[in-house]
């Protein structure tokens, strides 16, 4: 982790501009433009002041490095990118992808997600990603120069190897199956909290009917007018504190939904371990007929029923030389294959332990995570009760007074 690129460099998404311009299709069209600043690390800590370098980058581009990382490294649980558009929201709270303050959650994530390649042990390390954060022209030519869609996996296939594949990993299965409920339990949680937020937004804004209430009380009574006026006040500035509050809020939900879109991110995992399960299991299918096709050929016996066989009876048998040059080209293959074989279960033991070992990476990290979100939450909750509290208080006070 100390050869980290988060430890060599300050990565910033300092500015979201929106902007307009011309599509692939020639078409206008209205776009939000990211302005990411890097600067070097280790000339601050001896007294310089480095350069800062910036460049402009669109929600697309961020989109095709992440497809990038997930076909080159199907080994790694690559960090997830914040929401295109707003989802789980409470209805005071638009769903405009253009919305400032949704801009400014997208701008955040953004940089969330950059510091979290930047501090992977593997992702860091790539040329592809520091060309992102420090190549303004030419950085897509060189990402298409990798071809890395050409081996990007089918979903067609993927959806095959899941229902063909005969020897599961249960680590990998169980692995799925908690992606599963971890997405699901998340979802709740957020529309749980998108249901409390809308009523809260109620409670607090009806709080105001106290304040009109109260200050046209005031006008009628002598004694009493200055006390339910400065009453009126305080429940005023409480109904209006409850949409800083809440946007706060969204913050945090923010924090619950990377989670969110992380469960994807670890069934990727699973769904390459099962395609390379499933691959395995039709080379090694594939070379016990070829086998099975030789051991036929050399001591001249069928042991299943086949269409060449019966052809065999009816047409009359093969000279003993093209028997001969079948089982030479059939034990060329049978070679080939176990070779084939051989690098197919490398490969797969190989894919297991790096997977797994960024899987327990991982883990610790969403327990962390998670953990502190849940906590800065309750914390919130309790420090706007406390305000509450303080407002009441407030308003008892300016009643004794009367």
């Amino acid at each position: 982790m100390e050869d980290c690129l988060a430890k060599k460099m300050e990565i910033t998404v300092s500015e979201a501009e929106k902007r307009t311009g011309r599509n692939a299709m020639n078409m206008q069209e209205t776009y939000t433009a990211y302005l990411i600043e890097t600067r070097a690390v280790e000339s601050q800590n001896e007294g310089q002041c480095s350069p800062v370098d910036s460049l402009w980058r669109r929600y697309s581009e961020f989109e095709l490095l992440r497809n990038y990382l997930l076909v080159t490294y199907p080994h790694i649980v690559v960090p997830p990118l914040p929401e295109k558009r707003a989802d789980f929201v409470w209805h005071k709270l638009s769903a405009d992808n253009m919305d400032p303050d949704f801009v400014e959650r997208r701008r955040i994530g953004l940089e969330n997600f950059l510091l979290r390649v930047a501090s992977h042990p593997v992702l860091c390390q790539d040329k592809i990603f520091y060309s992102f954060l420090t190549q303004e022209g030419g950085w897509k030519e060189m990402v298409n120069e990798t071809g890395f869609q050409l081996k990007a996996d089918s979903r067609l296939k993927a959806l095959n190897a899941t229902f063909r594949v005969k020897n599961p990993d249960k680590r990998f299965t169980e692995l799925k199956h908690y992606s599963d409920e971890l997405q699901s339990v998340i979802s709740h949680l957020l529309r749980v909290r998108a249901r409390v937020a809308d009523r809260l937004y109620g409670v607090y804004k009806v709080h105001g009917n106290y304040g009109r209430v109260f200050s046209e009380w005031s006008a009628i009574e002598k004694e009493m007018g200055d006390g339910l006026q400065s009453a009126g006040h305080h429940m005023d500035v409480y109904a209006a504190s409850i949409d800083d509050i809440l946007e706060e809020e969204e913050h945090y939900a923010d924090q619950l939904k990377e989670y969110l879109f992380y469960a994807e991110a670890l069934r990727a995992v699973c769904r390459k371990h099962e395609l390379m399960q499933y691959d395995l299991e039709m080379a090694a299918q594939d070379l016990t007929s070829k086998k099975q096709q030789c051991e036929e050929l050399a001591t001249g016996t069928m042991r299943t029923f086949s269409l060449k066989g019966m052809t065999s009876k009816l047409f009359g048998q093969e000279t003993p030389e093209q028997r001969e040059a079948k089982i030479k080209v059939l034990e060329e293959q049978i070679q080939e294959g176990e070779e084939q074989l051989k690098s197919k279960n490398l490969e797969g033991r190989d894919f297991v332990k790096s997977a797994w070992a960024d899987i327990e990476r991982f883990k610790e990290q969403k327990n962390h995570d998670l953990k502190e979100a849940l906590i800065s939450y309750a914390v919130m909750q309790i420090s706007m009760c406390k305000k509450g509290i303080q407002v009441w208080t407030n308003a008892k006070e300016c009643f004794s007074k009367m």
